[in-house]
């Protein structure tokens, strides 16, 4: 069995999220914190060596504090994240213990997601050595100059917009970021891609959505019961209900 490590990015501003007065990761989504919505599914798993996340350093303290009880239930190391999402993730790869052989890196904003989904990525990143899920582009695509007047009709056929995790060979990942230099990638298959890696599409799901608005995180409210359904008991503390879908 391969060991993974995984990477949670918990350090962006959110300054295009208005709710509650908190950041993404932290708003509670139907009783739980979405971080820990997005965290348990790789903590609980047997093929996880180490799971990891960054937050921003202004966080630290207060994070810790806040969710010391949820902590208590979960193996996971926490860090502080860099000025943008490639900066994070480049020092979180300096955390990963040297047994892993392949790392995950996923959005903490991105909470909606069940073991099978996990469980076709790991195995797509062990068969290609990188692999990441994605759905097809189904809208019509216009590009807009800064008037706000369409200047043309994009052709959407193979296109296909990304998703997290991304899961990649430990070395390939550190080779991609080793030489990044100051490019800011906005994923990290973005980096491989620009060694001249192949990094395969494992289809995803439209119900496994980044919250970055207010609205999407009024969406992900109305699909988190919608979710296939994966008996998992919830590391909610001191929680006695019974088990809940994840």
């Amino acid at each position: 069995m391969s060991k993974f490590a995984v990477i949670l990015a918990a350090a962006g501003k959110s300054s295009r999220f208005q709710e509650h007065r908190k950041k993404k990761p932290f708003v509670e989504l139907a009783g739980r914190p979405v971080w820990v919505r997005s965290a348990e599914l790789f903590t609980n798993r047997d093929d996880v060596v180490q799971s990891i996340i960054a937050v921003d350093p202004d966080d630290l303290d207060w994070f810790k504090e806040k969710f010391r009880p949820n902590l208590a239930f979960m193996n996971i190391d926490i860090i502080t994240g860099g000025a943008e999402r490639a900066d994070t993730v480049q020092k979180a790869l300096s955390h990963v213990k040297p047994d892993a052989e392949f790392v995950a890196v996923h959005d903490a904003a991105r909470p909606l997601i069940v073991g099978e989904w996990i469980d076709e990525l790991f195995a797509a990143a062990e068969k290609h050595g990188a692999a990441i899920p994605a759905v097809p582009v189904t809208s019509t695509l216009k590009r807009v100059g800064s008037d706000h007047l369409i200047e043309e009709t994009v052709p959407r056929d193979k296109l296909w917009m990304a998703q997290t995790p991304q899961v990649f060979r430990r070395e390939l990942l550190m080779e991609a970021f080793a030489k990044r230099g100051d490019f800011q990638a906005t994923d990290e298959a973005q980096l491989v891609e620009r060694l001249g890696e192949k990094v395969a599409i494992v289809p995803g799901h439209a119900m496994n959505i980044k919250i970055t608005t207010a609205e999407d995180f009024r969406m992900a409210e109305s699909l988190v019961n919608a979710l296939p359904k994966k008996t998992l008991r919830a590391l909610h503390p001191f929680s006695d209900e019974e088990p809940r879908f994840l």
